[in-house]
């Protein structure tokens, strides 16, 4: 008996990622292939983004050895947001892509401010001022390499990249284009008053289509490079962050999805666009609807910079554990607060609230009784107590509470973590089962084109299973009250001066003024 599939693929920004799910929302077959990102200057980061399209292909080819060819259905991509590489008429790379968490355009954002303003920008795009859209990157490329620019045919996401290769189509998802910061979110187009006054043309931005919508068919070409079937279909997909809402239902607008990924990002479902200070919005996986989103870029990447710099010894440990679970099981003996050592998690400076590029991390509280194990708790704490500010925000912004938190990514297979995100925001934390949701919407969005259920939330409420809830405990609860009402929330703005100060001595350029809005 055939097993009918849809393949979900997640080009993220360490690893691409090819899920095969059936109709229960269970992974049948998978693949991944990882990939180097280039750090040719302190803050850059660049990808070839011919490697997108060789890991794509290996884990098709891998994908397509374990399934039987006729029960695959469709497919779908999601993506790095951001994330953009310029090409020439034919499709091929003018240089490598330049990542969302790249730092190299704070000085185009003045140049912003002044051609188009902050308020106006964010009213139009639903993105306050900050480096991680595409859009001040590619004002850099304007500047520091015009040919590029010049030679630019089109500008492409990962989603549209890789489509061109997989049928020929030069388009994407407006749910893929729009954290770009270059659609006019209202109209659900490309903004030509933003493309056009920052000096580019319309032509160079490819096709958008509604996300869940047949975009085109696998070629004879790349059936040859990948193992799919030709004349597969293909569904427009949405960025990482939205099809992570949609893999972990968040579809109803009480419940955010909460993604402990390399960045630690959450949202929750509006019919309305609105903007504000306390949140980016984006277009939903969902018609007529939309994420409001906040973003902490230092998420998981935090963890990982941690484990590098200081937990070597542990590598290849007798156990057989993971780094990570070691230091988790060092951490959970650690009490709440551990110990006074607190920390800001700003290793990428910060999006909502501040906005701010020139922000950077800070820990306070340090004696001699602290340990490797005191540092990694106040991590995970750091980012809970961050995700709280963020939440608090998006929640007055909203006049609405937040019920429950619907984790998932790799940061979420910590039970410490999750423990620690329900007593420090006060809010239940919903484990689901998938921790690659972001592969599970791509496939969620591929099963309700193909009709498989009535519409995307019933494709959603079938496909997501739940693994675990984390319901806070009072008695924590109250510590991290304390710590976060009387240090953590005024820490970052009394220090402020003092960080513009240091980054000024220390000849690191990223001195602009926090973005608001008289």
């Amino acid at each position: 008996m055939i097993d009918h599939t849809v393949i979900g693929i997640d080009c993220s920004t360490t690893t691409i990622k090819a899920i095969a799910w059936n109709r229960n929302g269970r992974p049948v077959a998978q693949a991944r292939h990882s990939y180097e990102t280039q750090n040719p200057k302190p803050s850059w980061y660049e990808q070839d983004a011919e490697e997108w399209w060789t890991g794509l292909c290996s884990c098709l080819q891998s994908l397509t050895r374990q399934l039987h060819k006729p029960g695959i259905e469709s497919i779908c991509i999601t993506n790095q947001r951001e994330s953009f590489v310029p090409v020439d008429a034919q499709g091929r790379p003018l240089r490598s892509a330049i990542l969302w968490n790249d730092e190299r355009s704070h000085l185009q954002l003045s140049l912003l401010e002044q051609r188009i303003g902050a308020e106006r920008l964010h009213r139009i795009t639903g993105k306050p001022l900050s480096m991680t859209p595409a859009l001040p990157k590619m004002l850099w490329l304007a500047e520091h390499e015009p040919e590029v620019v010049e030679k630019t045919s089109k500008f492409l996401d990962p989603h549209a990249f890789l489509l061109h290769r997989l049928t020929g189509v030069l388009g994407t998802s407006l749910a893929c284009a729009d954290p770009q910061g270059l659609i006019d979110m209202a109209r659900g187009s490309w903004s030509e008053e933003v493309i056009t006054t920052m000096g580019f043309r319309m032509d160079q931005f490819p096709q958008l289509f509604a996300p869940g919508s047949l975009i085109g068919a696998i070629s004879a070409e790349a059936a040859a490079a990948t193992g799919l079937p030709a004349g597969l279909p293909v569904v427009a997909g949405a960025g990482d962050g939205q099809c992570a809402g949609l893999g972990v239902n968040a579809t109803i607008e009480r419940h955010a999805y909460l993604n402990l990924g390399t960045a630690v990002v959450a949202g929750v479902l509006s019919d309305a666009y609105i903007t504000d200070l306390a949140f980016r919005t984006l277009c939903a996986p969902l018609p007529g609807s939309y994420y409001l989103e906040t973003v902490l870029k230092g998420g998981v990447f935090t963890v990982s910079w941690f484990v590098d710099r200081f937990a070597p010894d542990l590598k290849g440990h007798a156990s057989g554990q993971s780094i990570e679970q070691l230091l988790e099981e060092e951490a959970a003996r650690v009490p709440p607060g551990s110990l006074g050592l607190l920390l800001v998690p700003y290793w990428h400076n910060t999006m909502s609230p501040y906005w701010d590029p020139a922000a950077s991390g800070i820990t306070i509280g340090w004696t001699g009784a602290h340990g490797r194990q005191h540092f990694y708790r106040s991590i995970l704490e750091g980012i809970a107590f961050e995700q709280r500010l963020m939440g608090e925000g998006l929640m007055k912004a909203l006049g609405r509470r937040i019920e429950k938190y619907l984790v998932t990514g790799g940061g979420s297979s910590s039970d410490l973590w999750c423990r620690i995100l329900a007593d420090v925001t006060g809010i239940p934390m919903q484990r689901t089962e998938a921790l690659d949701a972001t592969c599970l919407g791509a496939g969620i969005l591929a099963a309700a084109a193909m009709g498989w259920y009535a519409d995307l939330p019933a494709a959603a409420r079938a496909m997501v299973v739940t693994e675990r809830e984390f319901l806070p405990n009072p008695e924590n609860q109250g510590t991290y009250d304390r710590l976060y009402t009387e240090v953590y929330r005024p820490l970052f703005p009394t220090l402020k001066s003092l960080i513009d100060r240091l980054a000024d001595l220390s000849a690191y350029p990223k001195s602009i003024k926090m973005v608001s809005y008289s």
